[in-house]
């Protein structure tokens, strides 16, 4: 081993890992092993990687909180521009820290990246102008197996940085906005989500 340094359990929430690959550097700039399957496994992750996939956000803008309900799929998400806070939200019956969160920011000067297994709801702020974000997954992209939470939920209570705003009742971004004046920016779909009460019934 030695290209990774693994963060296990963090937030104490079984299962989730930071990762820290190393970086090779000098003046010409660096390189680093973004995934390598050997030494994951020395570290004990063992999970099998089917899907990657990109996307590009700019400043404001809340992916989240997103799961599959039927095929849920483990993540390792990474920034390769810019600067977004990655959540990730314990959803796994009869886990001890069912509905706990853990947040990190993922920038692409600390390089982290972050694991996420099956059972989690997941969603990321972005506070760089623009963010390009990577992520692996476990397991497909299922059509109709989407399911979510909404971001702002009282009962989950995840402290989202840079962000203001006062909670009125539901999920829509009215009145929130970053510490610079940007407006926080959902999607339509993001902004309809429930609670995680009413979402799983308790």
């Amino acid at each position: 081993m030695g290209q990774i340094k693994v963060e296990k359990n963090a937030g104490k929430i079984q299962g989730l890992c930071v990762i820290e690959p190393a970086v090779h550097g000098d003046a010409r700039g660096y390189f680093m092993e973004t995934y390598n399957q050997r030494d994951m496994e020395e570290a004990g992750l063992t999970m099998n990687f089917v899907q990657d996939n990109q996307s590009c956000s700019s400043k404001g803008v809340l992916r989240g909180l997103h799961f599959q309900k039927e095929f849920p799929q483990g993540k390792l998400v990474r920034v390769i521009k810019g600067s977004v806070y990655d959540v990730a939200v314990d959803l796994r019956s009869g886990s001890d820290t069912f509905g706990k969160w853990f947040g990190i920011e993922l920038t692409e000067e600390n390089r982290k990246q972050f694991y996420i297994p099956q059972g989690f709801a997941h969603g990321f702020l972005v506070l760089s102008d623009i963010a390009e974000f990577c992520y692996k997954c476990t397991d497909f992209y299922h059509p109709g197996d989407e399911g979510g939470m909404a971001w702002n939920d009282p009962e989950i209570g995840i402290q989202w940085p840079k962000l203001n705003g006062v909670y009125q009742g539901n999920a829509s971004a009215e009145g929130y906005q970053l510490e610079d004046g940007t407006k926080l920016n959902l999607s339509e779909k993001d902004q309809l989500w429930a609670g995680l009460k009413d979402t799983f019934h308790f």
